[in-house]
């Protein structure tokens, strides 16, 4: 089966829309667009299909109802405007997935959510209950209270990790862009980029960043890493425009496939390589870096060489060569007071509390130039 025809037959699927493709700068939210994808979306449910949609619009929808006339830039009142127009927001998709007989629930996320273990499981489970009640989980970024040290900084990047989250067959890319283009095609001739099979094949593309109507935050930049994430996790993507995504659901020819490039990851492997915050760094020696990279070895005290930043046992930290590469991550065993004692030490020559292994196999995952991290 051809990635194109897994999307056409996904059962559950992922849907981001940016705010360009919601909202006007001078008029707010536009209900007509919203409505329109709304349509698509009911269809999908009506033929038996599930739906989890990702959803900017929040800031752009507050700011007329606060008189303001463009995207605020202190964070301040851009939590105003997103407390303003949440509220709007899906109250209009409530209102009208309501046409369609299609309940919906509010999914409120900050990247804190899906950096700590416990919160990231417990929005797994949300997600898939709503999803078993027939409801629609419409999920935003919760800019209302999220600071910059905790952005997620755009909902493409949200949207892949919940197009994991939530054990998607495909994941749908919406913006006011037709796909990934070989060129700007404001400025001249670009083609479209058809299929993506690894990043190789955009090495000499220049993505652009901000979109053109004022409202949004990410770009094509943001959608083409966010399809990484999604794809090299077993996970189809079409980046598309909105207009054409009844046809991409259909597995039509639109838009830049991102084909499947990996299979699905444990959620631990995929928390580890993409959500986690990493609270330190574990430096390694040449003989730890190959037994890890090469053997998926263990990380032994004998390995290590040095330690960086404070964290706990059971944190998320980086490993890294003597080249400064980052070769993993993974949960340590140890708090970052304790490892100093026992580097480059033979683990029979360590107290019996102190023989367990820094970071275990079973808690690391394998970033760097063996896989896109």
């Amino acid at each position: 089966m051809t990635a194109r025809a897994e999307i056409a037959a996904a059962q559950r699927v992922v849907v981001k829309v940016g705010s360009s493709s919601l909202t006007t700068l001078p008029g707010g939210l536009d209900e007509t667009r919203l409505r329109a994808l709304v349509d698509v979306l009911g269809a999908l449910r009506a033929a038996g299909r599930q739906v989890v949609l990702v959803s900017s619009g929040a800031i752009a929808a507050g700011l007329a109802p606060l008189g303001l006339g463009g995207r605020p830039r202190d964070l301040a009142t851009a939590q105003a405007a997103a407390s303003v127009g949440q509220l709007r927001l899906v109250q209009t998709y409530a209102d009208a997935f309501a046409a369609h007989d299609v309940t919906v629930g509010q999914v409120l996320l900050t990247a804190d959510d899906l950096t700590r273990r416990g919160h990231y499981r417990n929005a797994q489970q949300t997600i898939e209950r709503l999803l078993s009640l027939g409801v629609l989980p419409i999920v935003n970024e919760n800019d209302t209270v999220a600071t910059e040290e905790i952005r997620f900084g755009d909902n493409d990047r949200l949207a892949a990790l919940v197009a994991h989250v939530a054990l998607a067959d495909a994941l749908l890319l919406l913006s006011d862009v037709d796909g990934v283009y070989d060129g700007d095609p404001r400025t001249g001739p670009a083609a479209l980029v058809d299929t993506v099979r690894g990043p190789a094949d955009l090495a000499a593309v220049t993505l652009g960043s901000a979109s053109r109507n004022g409202v949004g935050t990410g770009g094509m930049a943001t959608k083409v890493e966010a399809a990484f994430i999604a794809s090299a996790a077993g996970v189809p993507v079409v980046v598309t425009s909105t207009p054409q995504a009844a046809d991409a659901l259909a597995g039509e020819r639109v838009g830049t496939l991102f084909a499947p490039t990996g299979r699905r990851p444990s959620a631990r492997q995929f928390w580890l390589r993409y959500a986690s915050r990493p609270r330190g760094r574990v430096l390694l020696d040449e003989g730890a870096v190959r037994a890890v990279r090469e053997r998926h070895a263990s990380l032994l005290a004998a390995g290590v060489t040095g330690v960086t930043g404070e964290f706990l046992a059971d944190d998320p930290v980086e490993l890294v060569g003597p080249d400064g590469e980052v070769v993993a991550r993974g949960l340590v065993a140890y708090d970052a007071r304790e490892l100093p004692a026992l580097l480059g030490r033979k683990t029979g020559d360590l107290d019996p509390e102190y023989r367990r292994e820094v970071v275990h196999r079973d808690e690391m995952v394998l970033v760097g130039r063996t896989t896109r991290g």
